[in-house]
């Protein structure tokens, strides 16, 4: 299954209360924290949640 490497790039101030909770999911806390995760329908909508946030890149 193809992995994502999902980077936080911005900061969190100012979003909403679930954009926050979005990224904590994900494993992301700070600006510059990246996360590996499997490419799956849950993990495709928390990222649609946080584009603006976050850069997605594809890893094998």
């Amino acid at each position: 299954m193809p992995r994502l490497k999902v980077s936080q790039v911005r900061s969190t101030t100012g979003c909403k209360q679930n954009q926050r909770d979005t990224l904590r999911s994900l494993g992301l806390k700070r600006i510059g924290d990246v996360a590996v995760k499997e490419d799956r329908p849950e993990i495709r909508g928390m990222i649609a949640t946080v584009t603006h946030l976050i850069t997605v890149e594809e890893v094998d």
